[in-house]
């Protein structure tokens, strides 16, 4: 079914199907880039699909040639005073965070160009899933801007060298080696981009959406701790999942080879 919110409009589209909620940039013609009023609406986008408990994983998804262009260098220049630069990177920010947040894993589909702070969204995303066509990079040195916010996610899915090079050349790497770096869980043909992001977000699905958003919240917590922090949370963890009822429904149809019954 589609999305209610016609507010979103004519930043996103929002389609649910089947527990899977697909997010659509929907700014083709100005490469979907990532003005003030697409950043709120992709943040609103996201407090709705974590509020939906039917809504199991979410796909973000792009119209046009390219996946995302990064921010709208035209409004940004347009905007001189500090204050409002600070506020637009605080609410890109709040919106790339969010990412990483919401109870549902979050797969990004990109099939064409994802540069500067469009790279930064694929990095945040939980997953993602590329085109053999999709190109990958942190352009914004080209323009004179070093893509600081942007390295803060990149840096978090490719070695550092690795993320410098992207940061210090402005150059885009294609989709084989997105994957080959980390970046994107794989390249596939364009043609099958969609079918190999339908069955990721299917085989999400299917499992306990209470596992995975504990799961989820613990993964990255414990990720920037030490390590003996990393293990005393995800004990932590693990003692809570055991306790969940999904737990226990999954445990019995396990031992009774039956498939689970979630709820």
């Amino acid at each position: 079914m589609n999305a209610p919110d016609p507010g979103l409009r004519p930043h996103l589209a929002v389609r649910v199907d089947d527990g899977v909620r697909t997010i659509t940039l929907d700014r083709g013609e100005q490469y979907n880039a990532l003005s003030t009023a697409m950043i709120a609406a992709l943040d609103a986008a996201l407090d709705a699909a974590a509020a939906d408990p039917a809504t199991r994983v979410v796909v973000v998804a792009a119209s046009g040639k390219a996946f995302c262009a990064g921010h709208d260098l035209r409004e940004m220049r347009a905007h001189v005073d500090p204050a409002w630069q600070q506020a637009l990177f605080d609410a890109c920010t709040r919106m790339m965070l969010k990412l990483t947040r919401i109870p549902q894993p979050v797969i990004a589909r990109v099939h064409g160009a994802a540069a500067a702070a469009g790279c930064q969204l694929v990095a945040m995303c939980d997953l993602a899933i590329a085109a053999d066509t999709a190109r990958f990079g942190l352009s914004g040195i080209n323009a004179g801007i070093f893509c600081s916010t942007p390295a803060v996610g990149v840096a978090r899915n490719v070695s550092r060298k690795r993320a410098m090079e992207l940061l210090v050349t402005g150059r885009l790497i294609d989709a084989a080696t997105a994957a080959d770096w980390g970046l994107v869980n794989r390249a596939v043909p364009a043609a099958e981009l969609d079918a190999e992001v339908a069955a990721l977000a299917r085989a999400v699905a299917t499992k306990s959406r209470a596992a995975i958003a504990l799961g989820k919240r613990a993964f990255y917590e414990q990720i920037e701790r030490g390590l003996d922090g990393a293990y005393a949370l995800a004990g932590e963890t693990m003692t809570c999942n055991m306790l969940d009822p999904d737990a226990v429904e999954g445990i019995d149809a396990f031992l009774d080879k039956r498939p689970p019954n979630w709820r």
